[in-house]
Parts: C-alpha cells; sequence; structure tokens
C-alpha cells in the first residue's frame, strides 16, 4: 500500500509538474511576469524563497505544482493557474502580449509532456535497451476467451508461429501484442507460418475488451524447462531442481510450459508421477500436488488450482540501441501513445468505446504501484504513458484545459480581437462543471473495478 501511494505521488507529481515547468519557462521567455511557482498543491511549508519577480513555493501536497501568471483577467481559469497582477506592470500581463506568445505559454505545457515521454522511452532505449520475449510461436488457444470474430483460430496448431500481424513482421511476442492491442488499425490480419497462411480476424481496434481477450486466448510458447523451485512446495520436496526438463504429468505429455500447468491446475490435491529430462536421463518423481486459490479470467471468481511450486526458464532477450535508434524508437513509441489516446477517444464519440473503460486517478495510482513492483524500467515506460496521456487530454478543445485557452486564442486571431471576457467566463464555468462531472464518473468507474 505504501508503495502505491509512493509510485502514485511520484508519477502524477513528476508528471504535472513537468507541464506546469513548460508554461513557467515558455512565460519567462516571452516576457510575462510569473508571481509565483509552486511545487505541490495546498499551503505552502515554510520552505519558500524569492528570485527577482518569482516567489517559488514548496506545498505540503506533493503533487505535481502550478505557475501563476500575472493577468488582471480574473476568471475562473485563474484559480487553476493564477492571476496575481500585483506589483507587475502593463507589458509583463499575460492578456497584453502577442498572440503568437500567448499560443507559446498555453502550448508549452503539453509540449513539455511530449518532450518528457519521448526523453524517457529514448533514454532506456539508449542506456538500457528493451527486454522482450523472442518467441512468435503459439503453444496453443484458449477456446473460452476467444472473442466469436477470433474463433477461426481455435485450429491453430502447438507451435505455430506468428509471421505478420498487418503486414508488419513479428520478431518477439512483444510484437504481437503490441498489434494486437493497437486501437488505430481497423483489424487484425494474422500471416501463419506453415500451410496455414493469412487468417483475417474483424475485431476493429476500438473494441479493445476483444482483442484483451484474444491476447489471453493465445499462449505463447515457452520452453518445459524449470528455472526455480519454491522451498518447501511439492516440486522441491520431491527433488526437482533448476535444469530439468518437465516431459510428463501422469498420463499427460508436456510439450511446452502451458501444457505443464493445464496438467497440473486440474490435479489439486492428487497423487502424481512427474517425469522429468536431466543430463538425458528420464527421472519420475512421485509428489502430491498443492492447492491454491485463483480468481477465474472470465467470471471473476476465485477456484482451487493445483500447483507445483515450480518457475519457468523465460529465455528473454535484450536488444541494444543506439543513440540515433534510441531517439528514434523514443518518437515512435510516444507517436504510438498519441495514436492509441485519440483511437480512444474517437472511439468514445462514435460509442465503439465503453465508457466504462476509462479510468481515473484510483486506476492509475494502482497501474503505479503495479508498474513500480516490476521495476524502474516499467515505471519510467508507464509515467512516459501516462505523460503522454496528458499531453493529448490537455490539448482537448474544452475551457479550463490549455486547449480551450488555445481556442480562445484562435478566434481572437480570426475576429482580430479578443473574445469577450464575460464569454469566456461562461465557457469556462462549463467547461469546469463538465470536468468535475466527469472527473465523479471516472472515480466511481475505478471504485466498482476495484471492487468487482
Amino acid at each position: 500500500m505504501l508503495l502505491t501511494l509512493a509510485a502514485a505521488a511520484v508519477l502524477l507529481g513528476v508528471v504535472i509538474f513537468v507541464h506546469e515547468l513548460g508554461h513557467f519557462l515558455a512565460a519567462k521567455a516571452v516576457g510575462v511576469g510569473v508571481p509565483r511557482f509552486s511545487i505541490g498543491f495546498g499551503a505552502p511549508t515554510p520552505l519558500r524563497w524569492r528570485r527577482g519577480e518569482t516567489e517559488y513555493v514548496v506545498a505540503w501536497l506533493p503533487l505535481g505544482g502550478y505557475v501563476k501568471l500575472a493577468t488582471r483577467e480574473e476568471d475562473p481559469s485563474a484559480a487553476l493557474e493564477g492571476g496575481d497582477a500585483d506589483d507587475f506592470p502593463p507589458e509583463k500581463l499575460f492578456e497584453n502580449k502577442p498572440l503568437w506568445a500567448r499560443m507559446v505559454v498555453m502550448l508549452a505545457g503539453v509540449t513539455m509532456n511530449l518532450l518528457l515521454a519521448w526523453a524517457v522511452y529514448a533514454g532506456t532505449l539508449a542506456f538500457v535497451g528493451r527486454t522482450v520475449d523472442p518467441t512468435t510461436r503459439i503453444a496453443g488457444v484458449v477456446d473460452s476467451l476467444l472473442p466469436p470474430a477470433a474463433a477461426p483460430l481455435s485450429v491453430i496448431p502447438f507451435g505455430t508461429q506468428i509471421l505478420r500481424i498487418n503486414g508488419d513482421s513479428m520478431s518477439s511476442w512483444n510484437d504481437v501484442v503490441n498489434a494486437v492491442g493497437d486501437p488505430t488499425s481497423s483489424m487484425i490480419d494474422i500471416e501463419f507460418g506453415s500451410d496455414i497462411g493469412w487468417v483475417p480476424v474483424p475485431i476493429p481496434g476500438t473494441a479493445q475488451q476483444d482483442r484483451a481477450n484474444l491476447l489471453s486466448a493465445l499462449i505463447p510458447l515457452a520452453p518445459n524447462l524449470v528455472d526455480s523451485t519454491v522451498a518447501g512446495s511439492p516440486a522441491a520436496r520431491a527433488g526437482i531442481e533448476p535444469g530439468d526438463r518437465i516431459v510428463r504429468v501422469g498420463k499427460d505429455t508436456v510439450r511446452a510450459w502451458s501444457d505443464l500447468q493445464a496438467a497440473v491446475e486440474s490435479r489439486a490435491g492428487d497423487s502424481v508421477v512427474v517425469s522429468v529430462l536431466r543430463d538425458g536421463a528420464t527421472l519420475s518423481f512421485p509428489l502430491r500436488v498443492d492447492s491454491t486459490s485463483r480468481a477465474d479470467p472470465l467470471t471473476g471468481k476465485t477456484r482451487e488450482v493445483g500447483v507445483l511450486g515450480v518457475y519457468p526458464h523465460v529465455e528473454l532477450k535484450t536488444l541494444h540501441y543506439g543513440v540515433l535508434a534510441a531517439a528514434t524508437g523514443g518518437v515512435a513509441r510516444t507517436a504510438r501513445d498519441i495514436g492509441d489516446v485519440w483511437a480512444t477517444l474517437k472511439g468514445l464519440v462514435l460509442r465503439q468505446v465503453s465508457v466504462k473503460a476509462l479510468g481515473g486517478p484510483i486506476i492509475i495510482g494502482k497501474l503505479s504501484g503495479e508498474a513500480a513492483r516490476l521495476g524502474p524500467i516499467t515505471f519510467l515506460w508507464f509515467m512516459a504513458f501516462i505523460s503522454a496521456n496528458l499531453a493529448v487530454l490537455n490539448i482537448l478543445p474544452i475551457p479550463v484545459l490549455d486547449g480551450g485557452h488555445l481556442v480562445f486564442l484562435l478566434l481572437e486571431g480570426i475576429r482580430r480581437k479578443p473574445v469577450k471576457l464575460e464569454t469566456r467566463i461562461k465557457f469556462t464555468q462549463v467547461g469546469l462543471a463538465f470536468l468535475m462531472v466527469l472527473m465523479a464518473f471516472v472515480i466511481v468507474n475505478d471504485v466498482l473495478r476495484l471492487l468487482h
């Protein structure tokens, strides 16, 4: 719980702080006065100082921050980003700056969020590389998880290789996951090896639940090789060792790790003989299968399944990138995040995506904790994803958001005069009310999703 709270605070804090830092740097660059720059929200702590015209404050709530711009236009948006014009001459007020300068300030937050996403992706690719599961072969298909449109995949034989999806070559299971989950594609056209050839799967990218079920149904081929055993588990007590290749459970032949799972899960509490290959010899180990509770992926209900207490040997591969390739990869990954968000928004507008799929701060916090548990690279990539999401959502033409301010500025450029303050206030109040209702909705969504 503490890790989840800390991870959520760090992730949201960094993403929001970077956004506000963009506004701050742009305002300084074009000569707009900045009365205050706050790190965090809420009441200021004793840690505060002044440098030049700007007061720098560390607030008690460590979630991002905000920047106050010098302006005499007191509208609802000023409650979010400030409007104190005391001690600032007219030429330093936001509303008195040229149209291009104000647009630069408004666009700077979104730009910084996109730069943060790109920097995280490119930096991790350059310094750490990317770890992938190199398999593209299928060990089996879970018929019960297949959406109806993917029914032809139920007859794919063991070991069949996925060559291409929608024309793109597949070199790892990560590629398969990305291609199947791509919300911008209209369907999934899969080319298999052997004599199967192309199999079209007419699931649109907006049907993300069906695509998620399809991914769950496709079982990647993992070797039936033991990496380690759990101390005190049936496997450890029986004498199974790391490096053993499990080839049989009772009368069931084991060709891949998924075969082992299927054979063991159905034998909770049973006595069985497990056969392994070790140094070219076949050894047999009689043991009693333990049981554990596991949630059913379809119903969500828990059921008892059998376990041996063994971990698979995962043959991962690390891809290394040069500086240019990492920079290009960062751009591609950021662009993909942007495309994913736009595709989801389009699906919501066209009613192809359920509003129940929307997540809010609770789910972001939960996923932040899960990402942190998986390691710093996973956490950083999730932060980059959220940063790109924030950039796209902030540019939407909704008053209060940066996109809403940009619409007013664009109208000013077309009309050659500013939109009346009273009009902006009315639209901003509507936008603020819409965002409050939306936030309440996604929080309820989050709670219901967690309870389910």
